[in-house]
Parts: structure tokens; sequence; C-alpha cells
């Protein structure tokens, strides 16, 4: 006798694929055979176990299991899927299999308990966030967050039983209730709570600003110190003074929280990531031997990437930095994947003067010439000149203080001068508002520091900030004389 099957159904889902989204159908076959539940298409032991919690979610709230052949297949089938979200749209193949229920214009995600509660995952925020679909069914107590992503209309649902009548209710997009700034009509948003606040540094002024221009224009900034002088007090700090954050950069960040597992809890408070000098290249850079998975770089993308004891850090992993600061972003290739992610990154790093620590300091420093040059030289001259602003510390008397406050108040001047747009990432065809005594310093400083293109451009850039941080676009003498005292030269790295 003929088998006959009845017509396969099919449901819209998603999986992530390193940390970006793709579309997968759920398809669903149902024969006249011998009773049985597969699960085809590639996918994980998490999909694969999903039979087993599919079955009693359903047995367990009175709907039927038919006696049938099952296939549930996963297309497109070359593509690994990984997740328990794919609970729900299975589940609902196999409600809906003999009813006229039509799903395709929802995007369906969620796992199941036994019992039918529909529950949460890590995936499901950054799956909606990357994709961006008109319509989402998703369990109830993910609807909060995503509710934050506009544009989308979301029908949440906490049990399976309510699918039993299919009567979805859409719940509105949530706003932001953070202050902020309006930019050529785009939101800005940030906070004036500072956890960590500059007024318990006390002096290092020259420090301070050197901060201070660097969180105004997003450069990377390195200080070096003897220990004990301030320098990492002063980094931790610089996070809560950066500029604030469209709400895509929010989504941005929070999406890579979800990635790692980490509560989303949409603050305009820019990532700060600090690695141990200890960390390998695959746990800064990203990697993997079966896989390609994201690092360090990736999770501070928008915010501070903090490396202490900079020298410290292994020589590879050094040198790989090259490629990220300049082009923000990263490449991963592996056989069976590839990745590309941004790294818009805010590069900060604290290093002590010689091995010792002590040489800038009241203290004997117990290292020869040759010591301190091998120290220094475990960093390239090419990293060197990837960081735009650079000061030395010493210990000093000062008990001058300048509040978190106070700062970021410059900061949002700036920023509103940039209008949106870090100098850091200006494009090198941008041309610079200058006026003719800067533009002869400019040349002097070309010519007696031999300064590189890369070079006139970062201390250009960083001119343009402290104008802005002084409510002006056009660069004057003072600014770059300004910029010249936070550059690094060559003198400085060889005391």
């Amino acid at each position: 006798m003929e088998k006959k099957t009845k017509k396969t159904k099919k449901i819209n889902s998603a999986t992530l694929d390193g940390f970006v989204a793709k579309k997968v159908e759920v398809e669903s076959s149902f024969t006249r055979a011998l009773p049985g539940f597969s699960i085809v298409g590639l996918g994980s032991q998490a999909i694969q176990e999903s039979k087993e919690r599919v079955k009693s979610a359903l047995l367990n709230n009175d709907f039927e299991f038919p006696p049938l052949k099952i296939t549930i297949n996963l297309s497109p089938s070359d593509l690994k899927k990984e997740g328990s979200h794919f609970d729900l749209p299975i589940a609902l193949s196999i409600m809906y299999h003999n009813r006229d229920i039509d799903l395709n214009e929802y995007l369906v995600l969620g796992e199941l308990g036994l019992d039918g509660r529909i529950k949460d995952t890590n995936s499901i925020f950054p799956i909606i966030l990357s994709l961006r679909p008109k319509k989402v069914i998703i369990p109830l107590e993910a609807a909060n967050k995503i509710s934050k992503i506009p544009g989308i209309e979301i029908y949440p649902f906490s049990h399976l039983s309510e699918f039993n009548e299919f009567n979805p209710k859409k719940i509105e997009n949530d706003e932001f209730n953070y202050d902020f700034i309006k930019i050529k009509g785009k939101k800005y948003y940030y906070k004036s709570d500072f956890e960590l606040d500059f007024k318990d540094v006390i002096g290092q002024a020259q420090a301070k600003e050197a901060a201070l221009i660097s969180a105004a224009g997003f450069h990377n900034i390195l200080l070096e110190g003897s220990p004990g002088v301030g320098k990492s007090m002063i980094i931790n700090r610089l996070r809560y003074i950066l500029p604030p954050m469209s709400l895509e950069d929010i989504l941005e960040v929070e999406k890579l929280k979800a990635i790692e597992g980490k509560e989303v809890d949409f603050s305009p408070i820019r990532p700060f990531r600090s690695p141990h000098f200890s960390a390998t290249k695959a746990a800064i850079f990203g990697g993997g031997s079966r896989g390609a998975k994201i690092g360090e770089i990736a999770f501070a993308n928008k915010g501070i990437l903090f490396f202490d004891e900079l020298p410290q850090f292994q020589k590879d992993v050094l040198e790989n930095l090259r490629g990220p600061l300049q082009d923000k972003k990263v490449l991963i290739s592996r056989v069976n994947s590839k990745i590309e992610y941004e790294t818009d990154i805010l590069f900060a790093a604290a290093m002590n003067p010689c091995p010792c620590g002590n040489l800038l300091s009241e203290k004997e420093c117990r290292c020869t010439d040759l010591e301190i040059r091998r120290y220094k030289n475990r960093i390239s001259e090419p990293i060197y000149d990837r960081i735009e602003v650079y000061h030395q510390m010493i210990e000093d008397n000062d008990t001058s203080t300048i509040s978190s406050q106070e700062m970021f108040e410059r900061v949002l001047i700036a920023f509103e001068m940039q209008e949106g747009i870090f100098n850091s990432n200006l494009p090198e065809s941008y041309e610079f508002k200058i006026e003719n005594e800067a533009r002869d310093l400019l040349n002097k400083a070309i010519r007696n520091f031999a300064l590189s293109k890369r070079s006139e451009f970062n201390l250009l850039k960083v001119a343009k900030t402290i104008a802005n941080l002084d409510k002006r676009k056009k660069v004057k003498k003072e600014d770059i004389l300004k910029a010249l005292k936070f550059r690094r030269r060559g003198n400085e790295a060889s005391i």
C-alpha cells in the first residue's frame, strides 16, 4: 500500500553563526509508517535532545502526539545549527500538523520545559537583533529586552497551552529612560552616575587632561609611570566619561553581552575589558580549533580595551593589535567557518618605565640601560605609532581635583562639535580646518620629529579634539602645541 505524506509545514526560526544570525526553516513531514521522530539538518546535541523536551511538553499538556513517522528538517541542511530555542518551532510544527494555521510571517524562538513552559535563552536576543524581523513569537520572559529593539512586532507567550487557540497579542515597544542629547535628529544616550569618579584621583592634572582628550575624541591612550602613581585609577575611570551612545551602539553592546551569557541591562555605559597579560592570542582576538569564536577585543567593541603592564603581553598578541587598531575589524578564518567582527575600540594601556618600575620614582632603579631598552623594545614602533595620546606620569605634590561630572560635561561639548563621529575615526581624506600659524608649526614638527603620515594625521586628530573641547572647529597653534605635548617621542622611549 502506498504511503501518504501530509502537506509539509514550514516555520521560520534562526541560528547564530558566530555572532551573526542566519534564517532557518523548520520543515515538518508526517508519514503513515512505523511511528518515529527524527531531526535532520546538522542540528547540535541540544537540538537532538529537543525531541524529548517537545514530546514531554506536548503529552503533559494533553496535546496529541501523532502516531506517524515525524521528520523535522532544519533548512539549509548544510548549515550547523545550535540552540535549544528550536524547541518551540518544532513543537508548533507537530501541534498544528493537521490544522490550517500559517506562521510564515513570524520568526519563532523559544526553549520548552517538560511542563510546557516557554523559556528564554542567551541566543534569542542576539538573533532577533541581528535579523531585525518584522514579527516574532518569543518567550514572555524575553519580551522586556526584545521590546527595546525598534521596528519589531512582539508576540510573547509563556506556556505551550496558550497556542491551543492561536490568538497572538502584540506588546508595545519600550523606550529608553536615560538622558540623551540630539545631534542631527539622532538621540545619543548617557548616564550621569559615576561609579568611579575622577575626584578620587588627587593631583596628576596633566594625566587627567590626557584622559579627557582621549575620551572626547575616542583616542588610544598610553600612560607610563612607576607603580602606585595612578595609571590604572585614571584608566578605570575613563569609561564613565566616554561620549554618549546611539541606540544602535547600545543594542550592539547588549548583543555581545547576551552571547557571553551576561545580563542584558541596556545601560549606555560603554564596555570595559581588561584581560590579564597572560591571556593568549585566541583569548584576545578569538579563534578555536573547531569553530571561530570571538575574543576580548570583540567584547570591547564601542568601549575600552585596557592592557595593564603592556610590555608583559605576549609578542604575537601585541603585534596582532596593528590590524584591529587601524582597520577597526578582525577576520577569523577556520576550515569550517569565518567570522568578521567590528573592533571600534578605545585602546588604553599602562606600563612601567622600566622592569623594576622605579625609574621615574624616588626609589632606586635596579635596571641596567640594556634591560630598560629590551623592556621597551617589546613594544614595536608600529604599535607606538597607533597610540594617539601618551603621557609620562611622575609623582607630584599637587592636591587639585576634578570630578567626572565636570570632565563629562566637556566631553559632551566636544561630542556635539564632532556631530556624532569620533575624531579618531576620521577618514584619511578628511580636510582639517587649521589656521596658518598652526600649519606652520605642524610643518616644523614634521621636519624636526620626522613624523610619518600616520603620525601627522594622528597629531591633527588630537589637535582637533583639543579645539572641540574649547568649542572650536578650527585648529589653532595652541592646539598643535598641546597635541605635541601628549605625543610620544623616540627620545622619551629610551629614558
